[in-house]
């Protein structure tokens, strides 16, 4: 075999290395970036009349989602939620009575949501779905509501979404849907809204990623370059020496 035969060998080699690594990080990216979520991000403390978008994927390649129960704040309740009709879905609102009523224009609330279950639909593989809850006022006493989340799939797995992530931690592995809540007249608040919808029926759900999940692929597809470019590098200077001796 010929040096030159030799450097393309093993040029073709380093690529295919660099390929499988490559669809490695992908994919590892991919799952991680799959929880159940909330949309907008953020929203202004006593924030009224708006609309939280909790959108949920499905991770399972055998199993369809069946239900999705959301746990609402109690301690900082959301008030006046009603939710969006879903095509295939049935939602319950379960409320209760708080410990420390809430003062508001229109008189003193002393009841408010605190469990909303969806059953009855399913969400596929490959697929999410986007359940649409309205409210009448956020609290103004937090910076932050955690919506703690169980998804059920079809085959029985219930995948608990309540860990909370602390300050200067990395993600935990099931974290909770977060809505930050800025200080009143901040321009980032409700700044990330939802994708457009389909009639509220699962959709595909390739086409939505965050900022932050394109930063990480964008990094992991230099650090993936740059091992596949060092090895071909290595293995043409060991060609040619091989070749001179």
């Amino acid at each position: 075999m010929s040096a030159m035969s030799a450097t393309r060998r093993t040029l073709r080699r380093a690529a295919t290395v660099t390929a499988v690594t490559a669809a490695s990080v992908l994919a590892a990216a991919g799952v991680a970036a799959a929880h159940v979520t909330v949309h907008p991000e953020s929203y202004a403390k006593g924030a009224t009349d708006g609309v939280l978008t909790f959108r949920v994927p499905n991770e399972e390649n055998t199993a369809a989602t069946t239900k999705v129960q959301v746990y609402l704040p109690t301690d900082h309740p959301v008030l006046g939620v009603l939710v969006t009709p879903q095509d295939g879905w049935t939602a319950k609102v379960t409320t209760t009575k708080l410990k420390t009523p809430v003062k508001t224009d229109d008189g003193t609330i002393t009841e408010a949501a605190s469990e909303i279950t969806w059953t009855g639909g399913k969400i596929g593989a490959g697929q999410y779905q986007d359940f649409d809850v309205a409210f009448g006022q956020l609290p103004e006493d937090t910076d932050q509501l955690t919506f703690k989340t169980l998804q059920t799939y079809s085959d029985g797995k219930v995948v608990r979404w309540i860990e909370e992530a602390q300050s200067g931690d990395d993600e935990p592995e099931n974290p909770a849907p977060t809505l930050k809540l800025t200080a009143a007249g901040d321009d980032s608040a409700a700044s990330a809204a939802p994708a457009a919808k389909t009639g509220g029926k699962a959709t595909t759900a390739a086409a939505d990623s965050s900022d932050s999940t394109a930063r990480g692929l964008g990094i992991a597809g230099l650090i993936v370059g740059a091992l596949g470019l060092a090895a071909a590098a290595f293995a043409v200077v060991r060609t040619r020496g091989g070749a001179r001796s």
